[in-house]
């Protein structure tokens, strides 16, 4: 048995999607388990009366944050979604099966894969990672040795990457002692090095063998440390260097996000005239009614008109537009294919 956890915060449509897209293309012995971290208790029974099966654990700072939307919709103070129930995540997959799928409520299957084979052949071939999705970047192949390794997989080993001590890693990401600065100016690394450590890490996208998630999310000390992570991955995967099946992709994507909402502001503070906690609670008051569709326009993300035709009396609809294309660009410079 497989479980597939994912970590949601006040967007029940979108968690109402992603539970909706399991039970439609994942196949096999598995558990799903919805870790919240503050969407308010009414959208939450809904989710429980659609989907008995599944269960749902709150966070310690669960009413702390219910009570802080609830203030955000009297007074428009912001919510703080830079406080990441990070322990929580962390001790729910400690105690998950051998194989885990850690992704996020705005996150959803898009093909058939089996659950029981992912396994199977994650055992066969001593898979740590496999990644189930990559937000359509096919640029980073040309950083990994791609090489067929079954019918629907093949493994992803990164090329060129600085597998150092814990230091020296820590002193290459923060550029301590212009380490980097040093690196770069001796021709050793460039402005894309950092990038291809994402080879050993999917935040939303993977499959996994839990130790090494656990060792990705350690001492994470209730944030998301992007640099950490990519360091304490490094090192694991410096000790398992000469598995070449260590990282590994399905043949075709099977995960799809968002880039046209997010659960805070905080993230995506761009400067537009656009409350993202405002456009929540419509959209999750709609859908609560059920005049909302959380499957409309699968496998593809809502149509942005769809979302306007709901928000538009209360949102200010070039604001929102403004707003979604930066979004979206930050990522399509990154080569991510983000329609």
């Amino acid at each position: 048995m497989t479980e597939i956890l994912i970590k949601s915060f006040n967007r029940p449509f979108y968690l109402d999607r992603c539970i909706s897209s399991i039970k439609m293309n994942v196949s096999g012995d598995f558990k799903i388990k919805v870790l919240d971290d503050g969407t308010p208790k009414k959208y939450l029974d809904k989710i429980r009366k659609n989907y008995p099966e599944v269960e749902i654990y709150l966070s310690g700072s669960y009413e702390k944050k219910i009570e802080a939307i609830e203030e955000n919709l009297k007074t428009g103070k912001a919510v703080n979604g830079f406080e990441i129930p990070t322990k929580f995540w962390y001790d729910n997959v400690k105690k998950a099966s051998e194989y885990v799928i850690v992704t996020e409520d705005d996150v959803w299957f898009t093909t058939p894969i089996n659950i029981d084979n992912l396994q199977e052949q994650a055992r066969k071939f001593d898979i740590n990672l496999l990644k189930l999705g990559w937000l359509g970047n096919e640029n980073e192949r040309k950083d990994l040795n791609l090489n067929s390794i079954s019918e629907d997989l093949e493994s992803a080993q990164p090329k060129d990457l600085l597998l150092l001590n814990k230091k020296l890693m820590t002193a290459f990401f923060h550029n301590q002692y212009k380490f980097f600065t040093i690196l770069y100016k001796l021709k050793f690394v460039n402005n894309h090095t950092h990038l291809k450590y994402w080879s050993l890490n999917s935040i939303l996208m993977g499959f996994y063998k839990k130790d090494y998630w656990l060792d990705i999310w350690k001492d994470m000390d209730g944030k998301v440390d992007e640099k950490k992570q990519l360091i304490n991955a490094s090192l694991f995967y410096r000790r398992n260097k000469n598995n070449p099946n260590f990282i590994t992709r399905l043949k075709t994507e099977a995960m799809k996000t968002t880039f046209q909402s997010s659960a805070t502001n905080s993230y995506h503070e761009y400067g537009f005239d656009f409350d993202v906690n405002l456009f929540n609670h419509l959209i999750n008051e709609a859908w609560l009614k059920g005049e909302f569709d959380a499957m409309e326009n699968f496998p593809k993300d809502f149509s942005i008109d769809y979302l306007k035709s709901f928000v538009s009396e209360k949102i200010n609809i070039p604001e929102f537009e403004k707003w979604v294309n930066k979004f979206r660009k930050q990522y399509e410079e990154m080569g991510c294919d983000t329609y």
